[in-house]
């Protein structure tokens, strides 16, 4: 069975062979990666990837990878959680929590995705790409989940709120908004006491904001200062990346 990791925390973890479980019971999710979109389950998983990995069958490779570590039966049909992959060691996520709040993060920084505020001049057919995509992408990811109960428009506003904060706690400590494939999974107890707004200003949103910070501050320091990978200086010193070097038309409405 996994190890559990477990504290006081509303979502707990486990980690085994190379996959973070986040689990709460009836947590309602929204992701953006694989797989993604609203999902109601106890858990939410965050899976790193071998160095050149590479497959087609993505849910097959989940459904092993999950098997192997425990986290469901080998027979399973089809994975029912919302699911992040990584070229990240699993050893350096890091978690924080903040009131309602809970974070868990991987950082990896190997494919930055650049945006300049003085374009080249590029087009939409060159977007700036310097190196082939990578096989193995180090890749941001959150799972971010909450014990409250999140309004229409509340629960999708705070994947923006996450957003936000990873982008400005990026650039601060490597200079980039983030990566060519980011992505986020948020949660949130749909039977909790109603939160009508999610925003910078209320209390879930917040806590989400340091939250999200700390533990991408503390993945970041884990991946570089105690590792033995170093940040890249550009996207040019990166092993993959991107400049968005194209402009678009500017009108008035």
């Amino acid at each position: 069975m996994p190890t559990s990791e477990e504290g006081p925390r509303a979502y707990g973890s486990q980690r085994k062979d190379g996959v973070l479980c986040v689990t709460r019971a009836g947590t309602e999710w929204l992701s953006t990666g694989w797989n993604g979109g609203r999902i109601r389950d106890d858990r939410a998983f965050n899976i790193s990837v071998p160095e050149g990995w590479s497959t087609r069958d993505l849910e097959g490779y989940v459904l092993e990878r999950l098997s192997g570590a425990g986290f469901c039966d080998s027979n399973a049909g089809s994975v029912t959680a919302p699911v992040l992959l990584t070229g990240v060691d699993l050893s350096h996520a890091r978690g924080a929590t903040c009131g309602p709040v809970t974070v868990y993060a991987t950082a990896g920084v190997s494919n930055p995705a650049a945006l300049p505020m003085e374009p080249r001049d590029g087009s939409l057919s060159d977007p700036g790409v310097t190196h082939d995509e990578p096989e193995t992408p180090g890749t941001v990811n959150l799972i971010v989940g909450t014990t409250c109960r999140l309004d229409p428009g509340a629960f999708e506003n705070l994947l923006a709120v996450v957003a936000e904060a990873k982008a400005r706690t990026l650039l601060a400590r490597t200079g980039f908004p983030g990566t060519t494939t980011d992505a986020i999974v948020i949660g949130h107890d749909p039977d909790a006491r109603s939160r009508p707004y999610s925003g910078s200003a209320t209390r879930v949103g917040a806590a989400t904001r340091a939250a999200v910070r700390d533990a991408l501050c503390a993945a970041v320091d884990a991946r570089y200062d105690a590792g033995d990978a170093t940040l890249p200086e550009s996207v040019a010193d990166a092993t993959y990346g991107c400049r968005t070097d194209v402009r678009s038309t500017v009108f008035r409405p």
